[in-house]
C-alpha cells in the first residue's frame, strides 16, 4: 500500500510533467507571458528541491525543448547539492536529452550557464563531450559561431585544429583554409557563388551584402537549408510547401493559416497530405486501437495567442487525423458541430459536456477530449458527464477515457482539467498522443510512485539505449 506522501509525490511530478509539456513562457489565451513564467519557475524549484531524483528523470520524457533546457540548467546550477550517484545519473540523462536538443537551444542553454556564472567541473565536461560528438565542426563553426566561442572560452576548451581556433576567434587573419567550407566562407566575402555553399543562417548575411534578390537567393539556397529552416519559410509564405515532408503537428499549423478558399481549392491535397502524415506516425499502430471517439476543441479559445496562434486548434486537428489512423471505427465530435475538420476555425463556446454525451453513445473502446479545458456551455457539464459515466454507468471501465489539454493553466500550476475520475495530461504535438495516451494512466490519482518511477526508469533505458541509470 503506497503511503500519502508517495500519492502525493506521484501527483506532484505529473504536475510538473504536464507542465513540462505544455507551457513554453509564452502567453496563452487565458494568461500572459509573465504569470506563465512566474509559474513555471515555481514549479521547477519546487521539484528540484523536493524531488530531485524525479525531476531528472523528466527529462526522458516527452517535454518540450524550452523545459529541457530549464531542468539541464537547473541540475547543473545545483551540482553541489547533489550526491555522486545522482551526478553520475543525472550526466547520463543530460546527455541523452542534449543528444536530441536542436544545437541552437543547447549553445543557448551554454550561454545560459555562461551568463549565470555556472563553471563547475561537470558543467565543463558536459559542455566538452557535447562539443566532442557533434559530426561536423566546422558547420557548426561557421552556423553557431558566436555560441561556439562563447562555450569553448566559458569550459576552457581549445578548438579541434587550429584553423577551426584561427576562424572563431580571428577569421580574417588567414589568407586561405585548407577545410573546405572555412575556405568558402572566406570566398564569400568577395564571390556571389560561394554564398550558396554556406549554412543558411550564414548565408543570408553575405545574400544582403551583397544585394542578392531574396527570391532568389531562397530559391538557389534552398538545397543547403535544414529541415526545420524549411519548415519555417513554408509555413510564413516565402517557400513553396513541400507538404510530404511537414510533421504531423507543422502540417496542420500550416493548413489552418491558409485562408478558407485555399483550403477549399485545395482540399485533396491537404487531406492526402495530412492522413500520410498520420500514417506515418501511427506506424505499425495503425487500425489497433479499435473503436474510437473524439472530442475536439474548436472553441474560440482554441485561436491561441500572439505567441501561439492557432496553436490548440493545430494539435487539436492533428490528433483528429492520427486517431483516425489508430483506429478501426473512429467518431469526432467538434465543440462547433462542425463536420468538415478541415475548414476548422476557432468561433464559439464550448460544449463538451453535450459533445461527450454523444460519442459515448457510439459506445467506443476509447474516448480521447483534445481540449483547453474551459467547458463554459453550460459550466461543469463535461464534469458531470464524465463523473456519472465513469461511476455508475461504466465503473468497469469497459471505455477508457483521457483528456489531452495542449494550454498551460497558469493559475493552477497545471492543464486544467475536466474531471476527477478522468485523467488529463498535457500535449504539446499530436506525434506525441500515444506515449501521453500510456502515461495518462498513471494520472488517475490510484497509481503511486513506484510504478511512476519504473515508468521513468523504463523511459530513461530508451533514452539512453539501454543503459540503466
Amino acid at each position: 500500500m503506497e503511503s500519502r506522501g508517495e500519492l502525493l509525490a506521484a501527483s506532484d511530478v505529473l504536475l510538473f510533467v504536464n507542465a513540462a509539456i505544455t507551457a513554453t513562457g509564452q502567453r496563452e489565451f487565458h494568461t500572459g507571458a509573465d504569470e506563465q513564467q512566474l509559474s513555471l519557475a515555481f514549479l521547477h524549484e519546487y521539484m528540484l528541491v523536493n524531488y530531485r531524483d524525479l525531476y531528472a528523470g523528466v527529462l526522458a520524457l516527452d517535454i518540450n525543448d524550452h523545459n529541457a533546457a530549464l531542468i539541464v540548467r537547473r541540475l547543473l546550477e545545483t551540482s553541489g547539492e547533489a550526491t555522486a550517484e545522482q551526478r553520475r545519473s543525472e550526466g547520463r540523462l543530460i546527455a541523452g536529452r542534449l543528444a536530441l536538443l536542436p544545437p541552437q537551444r543547447v549553445f543557448r542553454l551554454f550561454s545560459a550557464l555562461r551568463r549565470a556564472k555556472v563553471n563547475n567541473r561537470r558543467t565543463r565536461a558536459i559542455m566538452r563531450d557535447w562539443l566532442a560528438a557533434r559530426p561536423d565542426p566546422a558547420f557548426d563553426a561557421v552556423k553557431y559561431r558566436g555560441g561556439m566561442k562563447r562555450a569553448l572560452r566559458h569550459a576552457h576548451l581549445t578548438p579541434p585544429g587550429d584553423e577551426l581556433g584561427t576562424y572563431l576567434f580571428a577569421p580574417l587573419t588567414r589568407s586561405q583554409y585548407a577545410t573546405p567550407l572555412l575556405e568558402t566562407w572566406r570566398r564569400a566575402h568577395y564571390e556571389q557563388a560561394s554564398v550558396y555553399e554556406l549554412p543558411f543562417t550564414a548565408a543570408e548575411g553575405f545574400a544582403a551584402k551583397h544585394g542578392i534578390p531574396r527570391d532568389v537567393f531562397l530559391e538557389r539556397i534552398a538545397p543547403k537549408m535544414t529541415r526545420l529552416e524549411t519548415l519555417r519559410l513554408q509555413e510564413s509564405g516565402a517557400a513553396e510547401a513541400d507538404l510530404t515532408r511537414m510533421p504531423l503537428t507543422r502540417l496542420a499549423s500550416y493548413a489552418l493559416a491558409l485562408p478558407v478558399e485555399d483550403r477549399v481549392r485545395r482540399r485533396d491535397e491537404l487531406t492526402r497530405a495530412l492522413r500520410a502524415a498520420a500514417d506515418r506516425v501511427a506506424g505499425p499502430h495503425r487500425g489497433t486501437w479499435g473503436k474510437v471517439a473524439a472530442v475536439l476543441d474548436d472553441s474560440f479559445s482554441a485561436s491561441g495567442s500572439g505567441q501561439k496562434r492557432r496553436r490548440p486548434l493545430a494539435v487539436a486537428l492533428a490528433c483528429h487525423y492520427l486517431l483516425a489512423a489508430l483506429a478501426d471505427d473512429y467518431t469526432a465530435r467538434w465543440t462547433s458541430g462542425r463536420t468538415d475538420a478541415l475548414l476548422a476555425r476557432p468561433h464559439g463556446a464550448t460544449p463538451l459536456g453535450r459533445r461527450i454525451l454523444e460519442v459515448l453513445d457510439t459506445g467506443p473502446n476509447r474516448l480521447v477530449i483534445v481540449s483547453d479545458g474551459w467547458d463554459n456551455a453550460p459550466p461543469g457539464l463535461a464534469g458531470e458527464v464524465l463523473r456519472v459515466w465513469r461511476t455508475r454507468l461504466d465503473p468497469q471501465h469497459r471505455t477508457s477515457v483521457v483528456h489531452l489539454n495542449p494550454v498551460y493553466d497558469a493559475t493552477g500550476f497545471d492543464v486544467r482539467r475536466l474531471s476527477e475520475v478522468v485523467p488529463s495530461t498535457g500535449i504539446r504535438d499530436a506525434e506525441d498522443l500515444p506515449a501521453l495516451v500510456e502515461l495518462a494512466q498513471f494520472a488517475t490519482g490510484r497509481t503511486g510512485l513506484a510504478e511512476l518511477t519504473g515508468y521513468l526508469g523504463s523511459r530513461a533505458d530508451r533514452l539512453l539505449g539501454g543503459e540503466t541509470t
